[in-house]
């Protein structure tokens, strides 16, 4: 069992800067990915951006490419989403997930919203 715990949503004015966090507890060692998802009032979870562990693999949303970056520190068992250029359609609730070979583990989700 893998437990998420996210932070750093909020509100911010369009053009702003938020940055997330996913803590990883449990099994760990088990995670080769960590990554985060958004939804949308009415559209359907999508992926934002994925991290594998060894950092050798690195997936982004068309949409957020050269806005956002994802990192992770293995030691503290730990993601982070850096976005910028903030704009109102980001607005959604971010969830973390992680990728282990016994099946994903989802965190309980953060708001962002971006107001115009």
């Amino acid at each position: 069992q893998v437990q998420l715990v996210e932070s750093g949503g909020g509100l911010v004015q369009a053009g702003g800067s938020l940055r997330l966090s996913c803590a990883a507890s449990g099994d760990t060692v088990s995670i080769y990915a960590m990554g985060w998802y958004r939804q949308a009032p009415g559209k359907q979870r999508e992926l934002v951006a994925i991290i594998a562990r060894s950092v050798s693999s690195i997936n982004y949303a068309d949409s957020v490419k050269g806005r956002f970056a994802i990192s992770r520190d293995n030691a503290e068992n730990t993601a982070y989403l850096q976005m910028n250029s903030l704009k109102p359609e980001d607005t959604a609730v971010y969830y973390c997930i992680a990728r282990t070979f016994g099946g994903n583990y989802w965190g309980r989700g953060t708001q962002v919203t971006v107001s115009s």
